[in-house]
């Protein structure tokens, strides 16, 4: 039996209305930033919409996806902006692309 391809995992940052910066982890990031717009994602998010995708990063697996998101969010405000300027924040790759 064929294995399916595992997706990639992403780690993403979000600019919110209230101009903060969120930082989460998915498997397709134009479904999540849909969630999270229509209000179904994260309460902090849900509560400062909408939410603009300013940057992303692709990993090999949730787990490295779910370290290099506790880095992040361990980041200074200035680090983080600083970190989303050398990522890139074009269009995603998903699994329907």
């Amino acid at each position: 039996m064929a294995k399916t391809p595992l997706k990639p995992w992403f780690v993403y940052i979000l600019r919110c209305s209230n101009n903060c910066l969120y930082t989460g982890i998915t498997t397709d990031i134009r479904k999540r930033l849909a969630v999270h717009n229509a209000g179904k994602g994260s309460a902090y998010v849900r509560a400062h919409r909408p939410a603009k995708l300013i940057a992303f990063s692709e990993t090999g697996s949730r787990s490295s996806a779910s370290k290099l998101e506790y880095s992040v969010k361990a980041l200074s405000r200035p680090k983080k902006i600083a970190l989303a300027k050398k990522w890139k924040a074009g269009q995603p790759k998903t699994s329907s692309s």
